[in-house]
């Protein structure tokens, strides 16, 4: 009896460490192109800029604001392969293992996507 009651603690214990895991953004991670990202919350606020790979310094999601759960949205993402006037409407999706980055310009009509992987 006694160990089922640990098992279950550590499992518990276990998946909140995963889930704190996932709803915090913070940290750095690699794109598919190889480029290291770091993300930050500052202010309340998600940023994420290239801090090694195509374009160091470039910043890709600034100022997004959490929407819910482990989902933040913005106006002002860029992407580094667009001109630096272009923005997006932009979805992050943070998950246990990285996040998807979704940007969108004219609606919902053009939008591209990438998942990164937490380093």
């Amino acid at each position: 009896m006694k160990l089922t009651k640990f098992a279950f603690a550590v499992l518990f214990t276990a998946g909140m460490i995963g889930q704190a895991a996932a709803a915090d953004p913070a940290g750095t991670y690699k794109r598919s192109n190889g480029d290291t990202v770091k993300v930050s919350v500052v202010g309340g606020r998600l940023y994420c800029k290239i801090v090694a790979g195509s374009q160091p310094g470039f910043e890709m999601c600034h100022g997004m604001s959490k929407a819910g759960g482990s989902v933040w949205k913005g106006s002002n993402m860029k992407h580094p392969s667009m001109p630096g006037m272009m923005t997006f409407n932009g979805t992050v999706n943070i998950t246990s293992g990285g996040l998807s980055i979704k940007g969108c310009a004219v609606g919902e009509s053009m939008c591209d996507s990438e998942s990164w992987t937490r380093m």
